[in-house]
């Protein structure tokens, strides 16, 4: 792994793979999201951001075109996820493998050397593998989701996303839908507010202020998760698109692009990884910039972090 490929989320290393198979089914009822109905059409996609990695084709902008379609204006809260694990007891993949990574200033001091999976990503030092970290102990043992509820679930690998997806009838966003929905409606801007990352001295997002990795003020009020309603909407009504938790999308990743692009694109048929988009709470300018709107990252199917989570879409 390089900093011109996946330095934002650490990938799991090879191992056991957990079992991922499809949760029971339920009808597309079975959890509330609150739906933002999109047009669709066509708009250009990616940036020529000088502050983009090349390797992540982020540029040139390209012109894409997609149908109709809704999105949930949040990502999907722990109330949401607890829900659809009490219903089916599904085990998620850092569940059945016992660990999940976790950021090492939201591992209490007194037990960052005291975790069996303890062992530090070379060249993403700040990252801890931590055992028993999981969607509901964010933070591994001792943890918990009180005061919670409403913020993005986290530790949520792709297969845990698609799982929650076949149950409640619902799907994940294509990157091009995705990015579709984050500008709300602006045109090659960097943030899907505009230009400016703080307008007015305004915070609009939830990132890292401080000195990375090491300090994290939390000035815009939060040092990690936000709840998934914070900050101004978008202009289409959508919530932290960028920056709180990476969401998975439904693409493979690919560093090149179809010349056109055909309506509707869902990325290559196969990867080895696949598509997060938004960035997190970890975003900083002086590691990377993919906290705007049309950067892109990836990750392993199977990895689980704890600012990772997901959105999820349908047919219009």
């Amino acid at each position: 792994m390089s900093p011109t490929s996946a330095c934002c989320a650490p990938a799991a290393p090879a191992g056991p793979a957990a079992n991922t198979g499809p949760a029971p089914a339920a009808s597309a009822q079975a959890i509330a999201h609150d739906w933002i109905e999109l047009p669709g059409g066509s708009y250009l996609m990616g940036n020529n951001d000088p502050e983009a990695f090349p390797a992540d084709a982020e540029s040139p902008p390209r012109p894409v075109e997609i149908s109709p379609f809704a999105i949930a204006a949040t990502a999907v809260t722990n109330a949401q996820y607890e829900a659809f694990v009490r219903a089916t007891g599904y085990r998620t993949v850092a569940e059945q493998l016992g660990w999940s990574f976790v950021f090492h200033l939201q591992v209490p001091a007194s037990k960052r050397k005291k975790s069996k999976f303890q062992s530090k990503v070379v060249g993403l030092e700040w990252w801890l593998g931590v055992a028993d970290a999981s969607w509901h102990k964010p933070e591994g043992p001792g943890s918990n989701l009180e005061g919670r509820l409403d913020h993005p679930a986290v530790h949520i690998a792709w297969f845990d996303a698609m799982a929650y997806c076949r149950w409640a009838g619902v799907r994940l966003p294509t990157e091009a839908e995705w990015e579709f929905a984050a500008r709300g409606g602006l045109e090659q801007k960097k943030f899907p507010w505009g230009d400016e990352l703080m307008p007015g001295g305004r915070h609009m997002c939830n990132i890292w202020q401080g000195k990375f990795p090491h300090e994290n003020l939390g000035d815009d009020g939060y040092r990690w998760t936000a709840p998934a309603r914070s900050f101004p909407a978008n202009g289409y009504g959508l919530y932290n698109c960028c920056g709180n938790v990476w969401e998975w999308c439904a693409d493979w990743f690919a560093a090149s692009w179809p010349q056109p692009v055909p309506k509707d694109y869902r990325g290559p048929l196969q990867s080895e990884r696949r598509v997060i988009r938004g960035g997190s709470f970890l975003c900083h300018r002086s590691y990377c910039t993919r906290y705007r709107a049309g950067a892109r990252s990836s990750n392993t199917p199977d990895s689980s972090t704890s600012h990772c989570g997901f959105r999820v879409a349908r047919a219009a």
